[in-house]
């Protein structure tokens, strides 16, 4: 993966730019108006086994996204660039898996200059991960509150 983040153009609905994001390293941007319930981008990257998630879960930084209950999608090798959207509890953005294509839309209309994000919906019972997203109704965290 390359130091510099950067959007397949290939696999983007829109113009999109990565730039610095008060979130969380890297941020992906809108650089034009993009309307609600339209296709953004395709999360694309190596298609990996549950057991080699495991494993790429224990770095540090890691782009993983469960496609299926055998299959996961690690953006960093070969990615689209959506595997910069950070999470935030208050997010513009939704993911839907459509005949195995990870596919993310917009929840409403995304001004020009406006950071993308999705809320991970990591689960309530793994290691808790602060949030910085600063939604007025931040959980404090990207893991999902028991029944959620």
């Amino acid at each position: 993966m390359s130091d510099i983040p950067s959007i397949n153009p290939k696999y983007a609905s829109f113009k999109l730019r990565v730039g610095p994001s008060k979130i969380h390293r890297w941020g992906i941007y809108a650089v034009e108006p993009i309307p609600a319930k339209r296709k953004v981008i395709e999360y694309i990257g190596e298609k990996i086994s549950r057991r080699e998630t495991k494993r790429r879960a224990e770095r540090e930084l890691n782009y993983l996204f469960t496609l299926d209950p055998y299959w996961t999608i690690d953006g960093s090798v070969g990615g689209s660039g959506a595997e910069f959207i950070n999470h935030c509890c208050e997010p513009n953005l939704v993911s839907r898996i459509v005949k195995g294509h990870i596919l993310y839309f917009t929840l409403r209309d995304i001004k020009k200059g406006e950071e993308l994000t999705i809320d991970y919906h990591f689960a309530h019972d793994v290691e808790k991960v602060p949030c910085a997203c600063g939604a007025s109704n931040c959980r404090g965290t990207i893991n999902l509150k028991k029944g959620q």
